[in-house]
């Protein structure tokens, strides 16, 4: 199932949650993740307090992925990958390219062999102007 989601309402759904998880991308290979709270300012997510490892990560790397946890096992987390740029010298803005809703799909018997374990919500991102 999609469903097409406005930049504003993706700033409604950020809301919605406490803290997320900036993962990017090591020398190693390894992600690093950071916790942090991103903000949504126009059509980019703002994150502020980043480190050394993470700005030396996004500099060489600038794919990444945000994830925010549900509070529940039966709620949705919320995973946002983008391209980030650095905004000062502890600051990052993301621009958003894709989002989706994702939890573990409850399941009463075996997950066949190929088949999706998840309960995945595909959330297109619309940059554009909209219409109407």
């Amino acid at each position: 199932m999609s469903i097409q989601v406005e930049l504003s309402a993706l700033a409604d759904m950020v809301a919605r949650y406490r803290f997320a998880y900036l993962l990017t991308v090591g020398d190693e290979g390894p992600p690093h993740a950071l916790a942090v709270i991103p903000t949504v300012v126009g059509d980019l997510l703002t994150v502020d307090g980043i480190g050394r490892h993470t700005q030396s990560n996004l500099l060489a790397r600038p794919g990444v992925t945000l994830v925010w946890p549900p509070e529940s096992v039966d709620e949705y987390s919320l995973i946002v990958d983008g391209q980030a740029a650095a905004s000062g010298e502890k600051s990052v803005r993301i621009t958003p390219t894709r989002a989706v809703l994702h939890r573990p799909a409850p399941r009463p018997e075996p997950v066949a062999e190929g088949a999706c374990g998840s309960d995945c919500v595909e959330l297109p991102l619309r940059t554009g102007p909209s219409s109407g």
